[in-house]
């Protein structure tokens, strides 16, 4: 592995990372009312089509960075979805 795929892997890791606290929120609180239908939609979408480019590529760092965050974005849309809103 070189430097350039190391620093891939090193920033897949720290955008990835991002989403852990708020899944971690989302699933104690039990409410996702704040987040965005739309916004994490397209978000899932974009990723995976970032997924599908790496392992086009073949490029590492791309297709582990994009599948991690695919999932955790994708328990919040879940979350979403799935969490009843009291109003």
């Amino acid at each position: 592995m070189n430097s350039t795929q190391l620093l891939g892997l090193a920033a897949g890791a720290c955008t990835t990372i991002a989403f852990l606290p708020q899944v971690i929120k989302t699933w104690k609180s039990r409410t996702a009312k704040d987040l965005s239908l739309g916004m994490f939609s397209f978000f899932c979408f974009g990723v995976l089509l970032w997924l599908i480019y790496g392992i086009m590529m073949r490029d590492i760092p791309v297709i582990i960075a994009n599948l991690f965050t695919l999932i955790l974005a994708s328990i919040l849309l879940f979350f979403k979805l799935s969490f009843k809103e009291s109003k």
